[in-house]
């Protein structure tokens, strides 16, 4: 079984800028991490991984220092890892990323199971997975919590709704965006890690994905920032000064009055 995971690398800081012109973020400078999330639909594919005969590719979109990201599921067991990067891909918005990762696995397929996170930390949209599923033309199941089964005729996956929980079954191809709650992700040991340090990261184009220009970057974005603006907290605050304790507790007493006050009748 051919299995595909999606990852992206996310700034690893609260310290997030956005560029007023073009309304997308500033990366540099800013240390990044694989997004947390991302981190389960790997763990998801690598324990899959250990039942039989099945092979993990990992696929990422973004700069060149992406590569570090890739190079780390690397290390944790994943079997090829990929870079889409191409300065053609700047700006991309959700629909333009899924749109190079959906023709990535159309000429490096077909893969038998697509997984993805839940959502990215910088982004907080969770349309990648299911955008990609969607413009492949396969089953999607999002809010996943659980492998329930895994075989050739397809697989059965517990999701979190509103009401609770549901039990589907997909046929294969299939992709599914997990939860935090499906796994906990492993480290990566020691030999991982020294694997992964000479292991090679494929950077591939639109040079080989061959999209129109209209269709990626900037350009293929249909979203469009108008306007950027910080939120600003404002409370007016009175500050009691008064020496005793019980005054000052009366005088909270009588400002809350108001708000307190029950109709019994």
């Amino acid at each position: 079984m051919k299995i595909l995971v999606l990852l992206k690398q996310v700034p690893d800081s609260d310290e997030v800028k956005l560029n007023p012109e073009t309304g997308t973020m500033i990366r540099e400078g800013v240390g990044t991490v694989i997004n947390p999330l991302d981190l389960h639909a790997l763990e998801t594919a690598l324990r899959i991984k250990e039942t039989g005969d099945h092979s993990v590719t990992v696929v990422s979109m973004g700069p060149p220092a992406a590569e570090e990201a890739v190079r780390e599921a690397i290390a944790m067991g994943a079997d090829r890892a990929v870079l889409l990067t191409d300065r053609k891909f700047a700006g991309a918005d959700t629909w333009a990323t899924s749109m190079a990762l959906a023709r990535f696995a159309e000429k490096e397929g077909p893969f038998d199971l697509i997984l993805a996170g839940e959502k990215a930390t910088d982004g907080e949209t969770g349309q990648v997975g299911p955008e990609t599923g969607a413009m492949l033309g396969i089953p999607v199941a999002t809010y996943v919590s659980r492998i329930v089964e895994l075989d050739e005729s397809g697989i059965t996956i517990e999701r979190e709704v509103e009401e609770g929980k549901e039990i589907w079954k997909l046929p294969l191809p299939s992709l599914v965006s997990v939860t935090k709650d499906v796994n906990e992700p492993r480290l990566p040991t020691l030999n991982g890690k020294k694997l992964a340090r000479n292991a090679s990261v494929e950077r591939i184009g639109n040079d080989f994905l061959e999209l129109d220009p209209s269709e990626i970057g900037l350009k293929g974005s249909p979203t469009r920032v108008v306007r950027i603006g910080t939120p600003k907290l404002s409370r007016k605050v009175e500050m009691y000064e008064g020496s005793s304790i019980r005054d000052g507790i009366d005088e909270i007493k009588k400002r809350l009055a108001p708000y307190l006050e029950v109709n019994h009748e």
